[in-house]
């Protein structure tokens, strides 16, 4: 690389926000994840929960999509959360391929109490932020990775 071309891409700030990024998603992911965990949950399985909670019943396949998680895994967090109590499969009235993935009533009395805790201690790790400032993170993140999807599609075709 030319002496003039490397300067060049050294002034370029791609780099240092990739870096700055990445540090930050691990900083507040593992503050969150061990909050998670003295509940006794790891986080994906508080991410299942969490989603039923919210959304209601799902199929499982659905279940992994919407939380990224390959479908593999899925079963085994899904026969966890089940051996636990919290959560339990239903088969669909109209598909009997489809199951679903329903939050039990005492994994609703569980996310009833830890959420809201949960909830506060997510405040506290964003408390480095003004509200206005997070809106403005929650844009350019939208931005950037609506991007970096375009981007990752174009190089298929």
């Amino acid at each position: 690389m030319k002496e003039q071309e490397y300067r060049k891409k050294k002034n370029d700030p791609s780099l240092k926000l990739f870096v700055v990024l990445a540090k930050a998603y691990r900083a507040v992911t593992d503050l969150s994840n061990a909050d998670i965990v003295r509940y006794g949950l790891n986080p994906t399985e508080f991410a299942v929960l969490e989603l039923l909670y919210h959304q209601g019943d799902q199929p499982l396949q659905k279940i992994g999509e919407r939380i990224l998680l390959a479908s593999g895994s899925i079963t085994y967090v899904v026969d966890k959360l089940e051996k636990k109590g919290y959560l339990e499969r239903k088969p669909c009235p109209n598909d009997r391929r489809v199951i679903y993935g329903a939050i039990t009533e005492k994994g609703t009395e569980l996310l009833n109490e830890i959420f809201p805790e949960h909830w506060a201690k997510i405040e506290q790790i964003m408390s480095g932020l003004t509200d206005e400032e997070k809106e403005q993170a929650i844009d350019l993140l939208k931005k950037l990775g609506i991007h970096a999807r375009n981007f990752d599609e174009n190089q298929k075709n």
